[in-house]
């Protein structure tokens, strides 16, 4: 159709696109209910609380931060120690806690295993003294006491009969390592520290009868200088002493001292002998089984004067004693030297 002048000319409609081109329905828009617009935005107050708070949290973390730190801080010195040695560091401490442990469990074991023979101090008897400056300096070293438990007394002196039996089981003996490490703890515990014997059962402190804990001391003095011409310590236990005892027949009309044990005791504490003259020991072991003697010593308690064999009762025997000088001596069991004991005096 043509247009007509005066009209408008006849827009017409684009041909419709096939189905392929169509173009999808738009979605319909939501928007925020008008109460959300209803705020006027950002205001100051709001502003102003929004900063409050922030400010709020950073001194929060700042604070939880701060607390770590000085967490850390104390734990590090705890662990370590103050400077200049204010405080020791936890590690020692409980270094110091075990080793005090293991020396009083040792204790019980030197005075189950070994007094009988080294005495309850360390003094000796049949064993040798182990309590003298000298040798815990240079000789009764950790090493070479866990050799001698380990191996025996050949270690001393290379001989297989010695009476120094082997103590660790890893050669038969009845103690493992442990038991071995505190028996040396105990015997180079120094003589500055004090301990508390403990009930080798219920590991409770002994009482004494007035109720007092019961204590004991270590042999080693860590001051212990020895004199630069100081002999070394042989390595060979022979004895302190030569014996002036034989068991020869005592001449007629001899002094002969009358000596009973029984219940582990003497029957006497005191004894008289005279001086200058050979005189004997009558001496009767009347506790069944169990070995005891006599020897005579100085009094400082390291000397023997008189080193005889012991006898298994029930039995007895004559101690044939050569002259000795005036004086006061020491009469002892060296098996139980700690519990047979008294004196004797020569005059």
């Amino acid at each position: 159709m043509t247009d007509q002048p005066g009209r408008e000319p006849e827009q017409r409609l684009p041909a419709p696109r096939p189905s392929s081109e169509r173009v999808p329905a738009r979605a319909e828009r939501f928007t925020a209910p008008a109460q959300v617009h209803a705020t006027g935005g950002l205001t100051p107050e709001r502003a102003a609380k929004i900063v409050r708070q922030s400010g709020n949290a950073r001194w929060v973390a700042f604070l939880g931060v701060s607390i770590v730190a000085l967490f850390v801080i104390i734990y590090y010195f705890y662990e370590t120690g103050l400077p200049y040695q204010l405080s020791e560091p936890r590690l020692d401490q409980q270094a110091e806690a075990q080793q005090v442990t293991s020396i009083e469990r040792g204790y019980n074991l030197f005075v189950a295993n070994c007094a009988r023979c080294h005495g309850l101090q360390g003094q000796g008897g049949i064993g040798p003294v182990l309590n003298d400056q000298s040798k815990l300096f240079a000789h009764l070293s950790a090493a070479y006491i866990k050799n001698v438990l380990t191996v025996g007394g050949r270690y001393v002196c290379g001989n297989p009969a010695s009476k120094m039996p082997v103590w660790a089981d890893t050669n038969g003996g009845p103690l493992n390592y442990i038991a071995i490490q505190d028996l040396i703890n105990f015997i180079r515990a120094p003589s500055t520290q004090t301990f508390v014997v403990h009930d080798a059962l219920l590991n409770e402190p002994v009482l004494d009868a007035q109720g007092n804990v019961v204590t004991f001391k270590g042999w080693l003095d860590p001051s212990f200088k020895p004199a630069p011409d100081a002999t070394a310590v042989p390595n060979c236990y022979l004895g302190d002493g030569k014996p002036v005892a034989s068991q020869g027949p005592l001449a007629s009309g001899a002094t002969v001292l009358q000596v009973t044990a029984q219940n582990v005791k003497f029957d006497v504490s005191t004894l008289e002998a005279p001086a200058g003259v050979a005189f004997g020991i009558h001496f009767t072991n009347k506790d069944d089984q169990t070995q005891h003697d006599v020897d005579i010593r100085k009094t400082d308690g390291t000397t023997v004067v008189v080193d005889d064999p012991t006898i298994t009762g029930p039995s007895d025997t004559t101690y044939t004693i050569s002259a000795l000088p005036a004086g006061t001596y020491t009469f002892i069991c060296s098996v139980h030297p700690t519990l047979m004991s008294g004196t004797l005096t020569v005059k």
